[in-house]
């Protein structure tokens, strides 16, 4: 009995000395939905110019949607009623309004009180002071927002991936994205590739596919004009002489994106079916290969006639990001 005391009292020695050691802090997991942003500040601040400025910015459209949805969807809290539930929020704005503020400010914080976390302060003197810093940095603060939540995604989808998928699409394409478990590889050949997730009401989709370069490849209306021609070819619709195409009625959006190392054309818009009442927005990130010879094209789309599309849309749009060049070492095995 003794020495079995002494076995598990080593054990726990051990077990603390190496996280001491290693540095980590364990932290409970993040709470909330995916796009939804905690508040936290008082009533009469959020009734008045600062919640005013909050909400305008936060809850306004999700752009590139067919129907209008809120870029987030917003959860107020006062301080007093703060406590440790609230905390584990995934995204959270914190004002603090005070004339004794040592340093007045936006400052973003990581995984303080759960993980994977992201915690926006905003510390002023007035409200107005809190109105005039988070309209100065609004544009920062979303796209720290929008990072943690496509950090997540693709967190979990290399966490759960299918890894099959991988393995097919680097061979073709020199890389691949990492496809989270219940995706499938409806479709694979020399130059395309199509992923799905399936359920009774929507569809997530992506395609991979790549064509040779001829010239201003990455100009809007060359990557149009080539998205065109090759899902006319790989994705057909549901009857005979049907098939995708991007739609007209919606006038497609490019920006030139500079992201982790990697450049590319991001070009949102609106895809529907010749021939057929179906449709629904996509986003294409596309890039030279490694070589220069070939332009390579990664777009996400979604399908859900009876569904909110903005969680949806942003959770495909987010695997994208896991796009990975295969390794040199794997090449030469």
């Amino acid at each position: 009995m003794k020495k079995y005391f002494i076995w598990f009292t080593t054990l726990i020695l051990c077990l603390l000395s190496s996280c001491k050691n290693s540095g980590e802090k364990l932290m409970p997991s993040i709470s909330g939905k995916a796009g939804e942003v905690l508040v936290v500040i008082e009533k009469a601040e959020w009734e008045e110019v600062l919640g005013e400025s909050l909400r305008n910015t936060l809850e306004a459209d999700y752009p590139y949607l067919p129907l209008r949805e809120p870029l987030y969807t917003l959860i107020h809290v006062t301080h007093g009623n703060f406590t440790e539930m609230f905390k584990v929020h995934r995204n959270i704005i914190f004002t603090e309004i005070n004339p004794q503020i040592q340093k007045p400010g936006v400052t973003i914080v990581k995984d303080k009180w759960a993980s994977p976390q992201i915690i926006i302060n905003i510390a002023a003197y007035t409200q107005e002071d809190a109105k005039a810093l988070f309209e100065k940095d609004k544009k920062l603060i979303i796209n720290a927002i929008e990072q943690a939540e496509r950090d997540r995604v693709v967190r979990n989808a290399i966490r759960y991936e299918n890894r099959e998928i991988r393995a097919k699409l680097e061979p073709v394409f020199g890389g691949g994205i990492h496809a989270p478990s219940g995706y499938e590889l409806r479709k694979l050949n020399h130059n395309f590739a199509w992923m799905e997730y399936n359920t009774r009401n929507y569809t997530q989709g992506i395609f991979v596919y790549s064509y040779p370069v001829e010239g201003n490849d990455l100009l809007e209306e060359n990557i149009i004009r080539k998205r065109n021609q090759i899902l006319k070819a790989n994705v057909p619709g549901p009857d005979e002489n049907t098939y995708m195409q991007t739609a007209e009625y919606w006038k497609p959006t490019t920006e030139y994106v500079k992201y982790r190392g990697m450049s590319f054309a991001k070009t949102h818009g609106q895809w529907d079916v010749a021939g057929a009442f179906m449709g629904g927005p996509f986003v294409s990130h596309a890039f030279y290969s490694k070589d220069g010879t070939e332009v390579i094209v990664l777009e996400a789309w979604v399908f859900a006639p009876k569904d909110n599309k903005r969680n949806l849309f942003r959770q495909t749009e987010s695997i994208l990001y896991s796009w990975e060049w295969k390794k040199e070492s794997e090449k030469h095995e």
